[in-house]
């Protein structure tokens, strides 16, 4: 077990917006939560870091692995 000073207004106020039943699943979910959403930022970074073919056929690509059985 670890003890922690957390603020209560926002620990209830998320235990009341989550509909949740314990602070422990409160915290957790809103670790879980945090750790996603960190995710999600480092991949939209990704976003624009490497270049695109413009000459890219998906549908073209699709085909020849379909040909290829």
């Amino acid at each position: 077990a670890t003890n922690l000073a957390l603020d209560d207004q926002l620990l209830d106020e998320a235990l009341r917006i989550g509909n949740l039943k314990t602070k422990k699943d409160t915290v957790t979910t809103a670790l879980k939560e945090f750790i996603l959403r960190r995710k999600q930022l480092k991949f939209l970074e990704l976003a624009g870091t490497f270049d695109f073919d413009d000459d890219y056929d998906y549908k073209k690509e699709r085909l020849d692995e379909k040909g290829s059985d």
